[in-house]
């Protein structure tokens, strides 16, 4: 049991390192594509050779990210077959379906249409180059959303049917698969972050290159059209976090309760602003779940249900299946415990099967494709020994959530205020303290958007697929030993690509700093 649980924990630790490594650069990609194509449609219509230099400084830039991006992805993408092979066996149908399209056309689109937009400047028309240019931004979100449909799928299985006969499950509604609530919000989310990333990431450079008093109407005009790009992501970013907060009161209610440290919920329940965790506080006591907390009355269920006197369960109402309607009656829904005993029903009706089928007894499997039929819903949990196990890490859901919403309340601030200072108040990009915190947002704007991955995958285990496999069942029959080796060595390697990437991005911003963007004609 030591021997899978550490197998286990390595596993995961491999994939969370690799994964956080690559979304260092995936948000970058997807907002500065946008920003360059923006900047090259302006020197399309306007044929000025200042547009045309500062298009050209921030495309070197993204190029940069770009490669080193895409090598990280293809680690990634390898990890399921080597370290989550049961997984990739048990789903590979649907969940292959999404990335083998991100693979054959959004990729093709990037590639090719990006070969044209880094090097093609000589070699093609400048429409037809701007043309390229757009088509990079667009294959780039469109990878985007293959890859977020096949992980919302992970969060919210739907368009599937599992087959006895070859122990899998297999699509059966694509369109479900792809147009999934929680598909949809969750593309809009992420590429949206990646505007506000790109647009803190550009608007934090010119900042840099005001303090050093240097090139000061390029960094001007990339100010006006990264922070607006930036403040609009912002925007696409708060409406589609309100619909995934709905998506996740209705779909992954035990996450909702994690990230609010909420243990015991309520009709009317508060929103928690601010708060320290009581460390003493278990599912088995009644401690304080917090030692101190500022909370937003009746924010809670406002945000979940869009009601301030909806229903929001806790933790221990969630395990003990219980609910409660505006009105005070109390709804007893199916507990954690009653879930496993219909999860481990559902494994016995697939042995069952299994066995009927070797023996050429079709009435025996019929009988038992039909109860497994009826409690599969809930087959992950009969993986599980304890309802507690369902439980995802309180406290890193809690405080990384929390650190998402503070810091991008911070960076909307900021963004607000430095498109407004490019387009009205030019004088104020004078302020060494305003420019200041451009230049320290660019860190920031990075946590906040790592805290908002860890949010959303830390706060839905133990599922690798919601309710119907845990973590334990979906990982490679490799040893631990190989998993610790493995992380290691990719550690190391995506640390030398980061050192890489960033001294490589730091020479290219210190050599923009020395051109003389602002004597170009305009």
């Amino acid at each position: 049991m030591e021997d899978l649980t550490g197998l286990v924990d390595w596993s995961r630790a491999q994939f969370a390192l690799t994964a956080m490594f690559h979304w260092l650069f995936v948000p970058l990609t997807l907002g500065l594509s946008v920003i360059v194509a923006i900047m090259e449609t302006i020197y399309y219509r306007t044929r000025s050779q200042k547009w045309l230099a500062i298009t050209k400084f921030w495309m070197l830039l993204f190029a940069v990210n770009f490669a080193i991006g895409v090598a990280t992805g293809i680690i990634l993408e390898f990890e399921f077959g080597s370290n989550w092979s049961n997984y990739s066996w048990f789903v590979g149908d649907i969940f292959g379906a999404p990335l083998a399209i991100e693979g054959l056309l959004a990729f093709f689109l990037e590639a090719t249409f990006g070969a044209v937009m880094f090097f093609g400047w000589k070699k093609v028309s400048p429409k037809f180059h701007l043309t390229a240019t757009w088509l990079t931004a667009i294959g780039a979100s469109i990878s985007a959303l293959w890859i977020l449909v096949a992980n919302a799928w992970m969060q919210y299985p739907v368009g599937m049917e599992f087959d006895p006969a070859q122990m899998r499950n297999v699509m059966d509604d694509f369109t479900a698969v792809a147009l999934s609530p929680v598909a949809i919000h969750k593309f809009i989310h992420s590429v949206s972050s990646g505007w506000i990333l790109a647009g803190v990431f550009v608007t934090g450079v010119s900042c840099w290159f005001l303090l050093k008093k240097r090139n000061r109407d390029m960094a001007i005009r990339s100010i006006k059209v990264g922070a607006s790009v930036g403040l609009a992501g912002m925007l696409l970013t708060l409406w589609s976090g309100d619909s995934s907060a709905v998506d996740v009161a209705r779909v992954q209610p035990m996450k909702l309760a994690a990230m609010e440290g909420l243990y015991n919920g309520s009709c009317g329940q508060e929103l928690v602003g601010l708060a320290l965790l009581n460390p003493d506080k278990t599912l088995q006591n009644d401690e304080n779940p917090y030692l101190f907390d500022i909370s937003i009355p009746k924010g809670l269920s406002l945000l979940a249900t869009h009601s301030t006197d909806g229903f929001v369960p806790g933790i221990n109402d969630l395990i003990n299946g219980i609910e409660i309607t505006p009105e005070g009656d109390t709804i007893h829904t199916t507990s954690y415990a009653e879930r496993i005993t219909m999860g481990k029903t559902a494994h016995e009706a697939l042995r069952a099967y299994g066995e009927a089928q070797s023996a050429g007894d079709e009435a025996a499997m019929a009988v038992a494709s039909q109860t497994l039929k009826d409690n599969y819903q809930y087959f992950g949990y009969g993986y599980l020994e304890s309802p507690y196990d369902a439980v995802p890490p309180v406290g890193l859901t809690f405080y990384a959530f929390r650190l998402m919403v503070i810091i991008g309340g911070f960076l909307l601030l900021v963004i607000a205020v430095m498109a407004f200072a490019a387009m009205r108040r030019q004088n104020w990009l004078a302020n060494k303290w305003l420019l200041w915190i451009g230049v320290i947002s660019i860190p920031l704007v990075w946590v906040c958007s790592q805290a908002g991955w860890v949010t959303a995958e830390v706060g839905r285990q133990p599922w690798i697929i919601q309710d119907i496999m845990p973590v334990q069942a979906a990982i490679s029959a490799v040893s631990t030993s190989t998993v610790m080796i493995s992380f290691w060595a990719f550690a190391v390697v995506f640390t030398v690509f980061l050192a890489a990437e960033i001294c490589i991005m730091l020479k290219q911003i210190s050599r923009g700093s020395l051109t003389d963007y602002d004597s170009l004609s305009d």
